[in-house]
């Protein structure tokens, strides 16, 4: 895994107290699989050519992140085969940027309270889910989004909102998911709210073969 990935932290809504530790997480993996990893909260680091990096990871942005240069910076990325990593509240940010939700496949909505829960994985074909078990207990903020993203990309694990309290998207919930855009690769993940999913090994397995997939080096 020679490559590098831009990891992008910046918030102008709600910040996670997670992120730290998040970063840090990445950082770990990185060392461990022969990858290199760039942290930035700098907008400018869009503004110019990103050849550098495999692929960027949105972790826990939040609200507009991006100036309309750094935007352009982005689509050329991932249009031109760079790869984009969405974790968490990446699905909170540049709601004023319709290619942005395009990209991802939808936007977050709202969240039910953190508590436990069951992630059934629809997929275990993927770097992300490979070493999961079919039904994953978990906790988290299990977002619900403002549309369901399974007619444009390839959903990896869903919500069995049976499992916990204030779901609001019903049977079919996605929660992680894959897609390519232009000549690029998309995966996000709704998952990573708190410090302890950054311990957490499946965790952190899963974070890993989402980033390597985005980045063109595995699956």
């Amino acid at each position: 895994m020679a490559f590098r990935v831009l990891v992008y932290t910046r918030t102008t809504d709600y910040r996670h107290d997670s992120i730290p530790d998040a970063v840090a997480a990445v950082r770990e993996l990185g060392g461990a699989h022969g990858f290199g990893v760039d942290a930035t909260e700098d907008p400018a680091a869009f503004e110019g050519p990103l050849d550098a990096y495999a692929a960027v990871v949105f972790l826990s942005t939040s609200g507009e992140v991006l100036t309309p240069r750094g935007r352009e910076g982005l689509r050329t990325h991932v249009e031109s085969g760079g790869g984009f990593a969405g974790v968490h509240a990446a699905a909170c940010t540049e709601y004023g940027w319709p290619y942005y939700g395009e990209l991802l496949g939808t936007w977050f909505d709202r969240h039910p309270a953190y508590q436990p829960g069951r992630a059934v994985v629809e997929d275990h074909g993927h770097p992300a889910t490979g070493h999961l078990p079919p039904v994953w207990e978990f906790t988290d903020e299990w977002y619900d989004f403002r549309a369901n993203p399974r007619s444009s990309a390839r959903v990896l694990v869903r919500a069995d909102e049976t499992s916990y309290e204030g779901g609001g998207m019903g049977a079919d919930h996605p929660l992680a998911w894959c897609r390519e855009q232009g000549a690029g690769r998309v995966f996000y993940t709704a998952l990573g709210h708190a410090s302890q999913a950054y311990a957490d090994p499946a965790f952190r397995a899963h974070l890993l073969g989402g980033i390597g997939w985005a980045a063109g080096v595995s699956g």
